[in-house]
């Protein structure tokens, strides 16, 4: 779709710029109407304007972070809270909004709000968006006339799930540097330093220990396959992250991962904290029990603790207790199915999920703020056996060397 750059002024009087995607002047002029602004100029985007204006274009059309959506919901939420009509506050993130992926986002959500569509249903066209539990908080939000809490707790629980996101990520930087340092060492001490004491060796007519016998060999290896080993390892990756894009493939992928040695547990309890905030945050907006969990299972961004999530739904839909169910996935520890019980008899079973993911999250805080206390002397290990493996394998047999070359002197 063509785009036209407009000027216009606003119903105070403002100048108004920016870009449309429209099929027409005249469907720019209509849109630009229906939002009150008053054209001035319109005027066809020509790519060459400005050299720079495609690579800029290209850097601003990347898909939107939880950033991004932080902000569009705190805008909102101002914007609500002021009274200001919800095609007016449209208009006016469109012109702040810098990704050309969003603004055209924005756009259209506009334009179907103008043709009688709720907000909800406009942002469910995007779901790689906006997620199930975002458009869920937005449809009870418009059913209640609360759309401005509805976009806070949106904005808190994003930042929330950001913040957890950042701490994942953190736990999982430390060890992937080290397992990718540890590799680039190995394929470096077999392509080019075994090699070369190989060649004083083979000179020398020794017999070799075992340790440097594997050695050579595996270096050997490295040296004759090393092109088939690297066009190897590219497919291995590309079929790999193929295959947990597909549906089996996300769920095995989700399920060992949360038993990976060291940081599988903290993206256990980090993915629980996630669930349960977001099942508070659904509980304490009105969202019906069954359909929170439905919604909250696609929110925790692992498929299979999402399907213990599910099942929890049907033990629910059977008359089973949230206890209960909880109690049959063993995901859950003994404090907060104790928790949860509570938040039953009570009623407040919102409040009592907020305490456990703020139980979670503090936990995962400390382990991550320890891990590298953890993998250290793991790492160091592992260094040391690589050390004396190099020591008995390559100086050893140097060291014989050189004694058998001062006796016969």
């Amino acid at each position: 779709m063509p785009e036209f750059q407009y000027k216009g002024r606003s119903s105070r009087g403002d100048l108004m710029t920016g870009v449309i995607d429209a099929p027409s002047i005249d469907a720019v002029a209509t849109q630009l109407l229906n939002s009150n602004i008053v054209p001035i100029d319109i005027a066809a985007r020509v790519a060459g304007d400005n050299p720079f204006q495609a690579l800029q274009d290209w850097l601003n059309t990347r898909s939107p972070t939880l950033t991004d959506l932080i902000l569009f919901s705190r805008q909102m939420h101002s914007l609500m809270r002021a009274g200001v009509p919800i095609i007016r506050a449209m208009t006016g993130i469109i012109e702040a909004t810098k990704n050309l992926r969003l603004k055209r986002v924005f756009r259209d959500v506009q334009t179907q709000i103008e043709s009688g569509r709720e907000l909800s249903s406009a942002f469910a066209r995007y779901p790689e968006i906006f997620t199930p539990l975002y458009i869920s908080m937005i449809r009870v939000g418009e059913g209640t006339g609360n759309l401005d809490a509805a976009f806070l707790r949106i904005s808190e629980y994003l930042e929330l799930e950001k913040d957890t996101r950042e701490r994942v990520k953190s736990a999982l930087r430390y060890p992937a540097m080290v397992i990718v340092a540890m590799g680039v060492a190995l394929t470096i001490i077999n392509l080019v330093v075994i090699p070369a004491f190989a060649k004083v060796f083979e000179r020398a007519h020794a017999e070799l220990p075992i340790y440097t016998r594997i050695l050579v060999a595996t270096s050997n290896f490295f040296v004759d396959y090393w092109l088939l080993m690297g066009i190897g390892l590219v497919l291995s990756i590309t079929g790999l992250s193929y295959y947990v894009k597909t549906e089996r493939g996300r769920y095995t992928w989700g399920k060992y991962k949360l038993r990976l040695p060291l940081v599988g547990d903290i993206l256990l309890r980090a993915t629980l904290g996630r669930f349960s905030r977001a099942f508070a945050m659904s509980l304490a907006a009105g969202v019906p029990l069954v359909q929170a969990l439905t919604v909250v299972a696609r929110a925790v961004d692992n498929d299979y603790v999402g399907d213990h999530i599910f099942n929890m739904r049907n033990g629910i839909e059977r008359g089973e207790s949230i206890t209960r169910t909880a109690a049959a996935t063993n995901m859950f520890t003994p404090l907060v199915l104790q928790m949860l019980f509570v938040g039953e008899e009570t009623g407040q079973v919102d409040e009592m999920m907020e305490e456990v993911a703020g139980f979670y999250e503090r936990e995962v805080d400390y382990d991550i703020k320890n891990l590298s206390g953890t993998i250290e002397p793991v790492m160091i290990v592992i260094i040391g056996g690589m050390v004396l493996v190099l020591a008995l394998g390559v100086f050893l047999p140097m060291w014989d060397l050189a004694s058998v070359s001062m006796r016969n002197q």
